[in-house]
């Protein structure tokens, strides 16, 4: 409750899974409850959202699910599909039209999200480079996860990803709408990093530690 004697000074903001009701708030998501200080601070519900919102400038793996004709479609788990044209690569034109067929997995940017327009998705930066964007190569493995463990692992000097890279070596591409896709030397390896960063949302640092000294013998 926000009584005058508790509530801090200064101006209070309340975020996501918050509601004011009189002189409380209401919560209306499960989550760990955040708090920024500043001020009166900001305060919001952490959530594990289910479905993901496209958000413009998010990265994300999508599938391509459909060709319309100078438009690819891609499902990138929200409520829509999202457009992909096919000049929305390193050096496509007219002429030179990208490779993409029904299936294949596409890393790309949100160039346009919002609630009254149609997603849009690009695979190349400002300067019209690739920056990594594109089709992914088709010998992987594509898994989800929450995206809560995504921002976890898109943080700077993620230790799991750092425990992760000394085990073996492999191929990661993150995506922001809870999609990932490594590929390793071996299909066992490959499926035993699956496994490691599908259950690390649930393992202490200490299990984990563990979990990786098991499997690198030592």
């Amino acid at each position: 409750r926000l009584s005058a004697g508790t509530a801090p000074q200064g101006r209070l903001l309340c975020g996501p899974g918050l509601r004011r009701s009189g002189a409380g708030l209401l919560v209306t998501k499960c989550g760990l409850l955040r708090h920024r200080p500043g001020g009166g601070g900001a305060y919001w519900v952490d959530s594990q959202q289910k479905r993901y919102v496209p958000v413009k400038g998010d990265h994300v793996i999508g599938i391509v699910t459909a060709k319309a004709g100078d438009v690819f479609r891609l499902d990138v788990g929200g409520s829509e599909p999202a457009s992909l044209s096919y000049l929305a690569f390193e050096g496509a034109t007219k002429r030179n039209r990208p490779n993409v067929q029904v299936g294949d997995l596409i890393y790309g940017q949100f160039v346009v999200a919002n609630k009254d327009m149609e997603p849009e998705v690009v695979c190349i930066d400002s300067s019209g480079k690739s920056s990594g964007m594109g089709i992914i190569g088709q010998d992987g493995f594509l898994f989800k996860v929450s995206l809560g463990l995504i921002r976890k692992l898109l943080a700077p000097k993620c230790e799991i990803i750092q425990e992760l890279s000394q085990l073996y070596p492999f191929e990661l591409v993150l995506g922001m709408n809870g999609r990932i896709w490594v590929k390793a030397k071996t299909v066992q390896q490959t499926l035993i990093i699956v496994n490691i960063l599908e259950a690390c949302e649930y393992m202490t640092a200490e299990q984990r530690k563990q979990a990786l000294a098991k499997l690198s013998g030592n």
